[in-house]
């Protein structure tokens, strides 16, 4: 499929490079760092070979969520977000971007989040995980309630949010001791987004806000293939639920939430979560540098599955999603067409 948009791609600048150090063996570094201090030469060559029309280019992982010092992070953030806009402005019909921000400072993500959609022209934010912060030990959720405000802007603003994956904290992981195997993509990442998506979802957030629209990567974390699950376990048992969210966690799923393909590149698991979100909320994706663009591409392009949820979810959602009618040159009537 030609046109495709793919938006959990991934850059490093020189101070988040070794963020992405441990992910793959030592032999293999060398090649890592080179996909992702790369944007022009090769990742718009794979991009071309493969039919990928557009990227939205977000900072490697966990970056500006790992950095405690407040200030520090704020500078981070704030100093990527300008190399990308720059990035973005050489070729805007190939790439779009990413906020990234500084969670550990709700009032200063705010801030940057504004800056970047209005001033910058981003098309929503993509976060790492929860954010640490110096002085405390535990991890920064953003159901807390410091985090209301920060919520409320992103509604107003209209743009999503990408909730993407870190590992948790070594005092966190002892499930994980003597098999360290089971860290990074394997399973932690999805096990710790996962849970803070429920903890969004059960927190009553979308009653407060239900415009806010949440994506989450890698064909939704395992969360699509639990929902009956969460919503309906010991259902003999009359009682009521532990959350202040007023109605089933499968709703807000099915309303406030976007799922990309990201780095699960399997037809089985497309098709499960088509028939529980609908192909309406599925958005390709490949995650470059991490995944290659071929594996992402080639299998999406023969998936067993109608050529209409192919142009959904390849370009179509992305469009609307995103809102990237004027930098592809595409009428709200032509989109109409195809529905």
């Amino acid at each position: 499929m030609l046109g495709k948009i793919a938006l959990e791609e991934h850059f490093a600048i020189s101070e988040t490079l070794q963020d992405s150090a441990g992910f793959v063996p030592d032999s293999y570094w060398t090649e890592l760092s080179s996909r992702l201090m790369d944007i022009h030469d090769r990742r718009l060559s794979e991009m071309d070979k493969h039919g990928i029309e557009m990227s939205i280019l977000s900072l490697n992982a966990p970056a500006v969520q790992a950095i405690p010092n407040v200030s520090h992070a704020i500078d981070v953030a704030r100093r990527a977000n300008d190399y990308l806009a720059e990035q973005v402005s050489l070729r805007p019909d190939r790439f779009q971007g990413f906020a990234a921000l500084p969670m550990q400072d709700p009032e200063a993500a705010t801030e940057e989040l504004t800056r970047c959609v209005k001033e910058l022209g981003f098309r929503g934010a993509l976060v790492n995980g929860f954010s640490q912060v110096e002085g405390s030990d535990e991890p920064l959720y953003y159901d807390l309630p410091q985090y209301r405000e920060f919520w409320k802007q992103v509604e107003a603003l209209g743009v999503p949010f990408y909730l993407h994956p870190r590992n948790p904290l070594p005092q966190h992981s002892k499930i994980y001791e003597g098999h360290s195997w089971l860290m990074g993509p394997t399973w932690a990442f999805g096990q710790e987004t996962a849970v803070h998506a429920l903890r969004l979802i059960g927190s009553g957030l979308f009653d407060e806000y239900p415009g806010l629209r949440i994506v989450l990567g890698h064909m939704g974390e395992g969360l699509p293939y639990s929902m009956w699950r969460i919503d309906n376990r010991n259902a003999w048992v009359e009682t009521t639920p532990g959350y202040p969210a007023k109605r089933a966690i499968a709703d807000y799923f099915n309303e406030n939430f976007y799922l990309t393909t990201s780095g699960n590149f399997r037809t089985q698991t497309l098709i499960d979560a088509m028939m529980e979100i609908s192909s309406d909320r599925i958005l390709f994706s490949t995650d470059w540098p991490f995944e290659n663009v071929d594996h992402a591409a080639n299998w999406f392009d023969s998936a067993s599955i109608s050529e209409r949820d192919l142009h959904k979810i390849g370009r179509q959602n992305a469009i609307e999603l995103f809102q990237l009618e004027d930098v592809l040159g595409v009428s709200s009537e032509k989109l109409s067409l195809v529905k």
